[in-house]
C-alpha cells in the first residue's frame, strides 16, 4: 500500500507538469482528471481551434496490481521515463500501449 500513495504522487506530479504545455492555437483548454478511487488519470484537451472542434487524450494512466500501467502516451518524449525519474522502478511501469507479446522488449514491465 505504501507504493501505491507513491505512485498516485509520482503519476499526479508527472501530469500536472506536462499539463503546463499548452498548445499554441485556438482556445484549448488542458484538463487534468485524477480519479483516485478507481486508480484512472488523464491529460485531455478540449476547445476550439477557429471552427475546429479540439478534443483528445494526451495521457492517460491506470494504476493497477500496483504497478503503473500507460494505455496511452501522446507525448514526444514519453511519460515512463519521467516516471522514472520520479522514483517508480522499471519494473513497476507496464507500457500498456504495446501488445503483450512485445512489452517484453520494452525494458519495463510486461503486466
Amino acid at each position: 500500500m505504501a507504493n501505491l500513495e507513491k505512485y498516485r504522487t509520482c503519476v499526479e506530479q508527472a501530469l500536472k507538469n506536462y499539463s503546463r504545455y499548452k498548445p499554441a492555437y485556438g482556445e484549448i483548454e488542458v484538463q487534468l482528471i485524477f480519479d483516485q478511487q478507481h486508480d484512472h488519470y488523464q491529460l485531455n484537451n478540449v476547445g476550439w481551434n477557429k471552427d475546429l472542434r479540439i478534443f483528445g487524450c494526451i495521457l492517460h494512466l491506470d494504476i493497477k496490481d500496483e504497478k503503473i500501467w500507460i494505455q496511452y502516451d501522446g507525448t514526444e518524449d514519453g511519460i515512463a521515463d519521467e516516471l522514472v525519474a520520479l522514483g517508480v522502478p522499471k519494473e513497476d511501469i507496464v507500457l500498456g500501449f504495446h501488445p503483450a507479446d512485445r512489452r517484453q522488449y520494452t525494458g519495463f514491465a510486461v503486466g
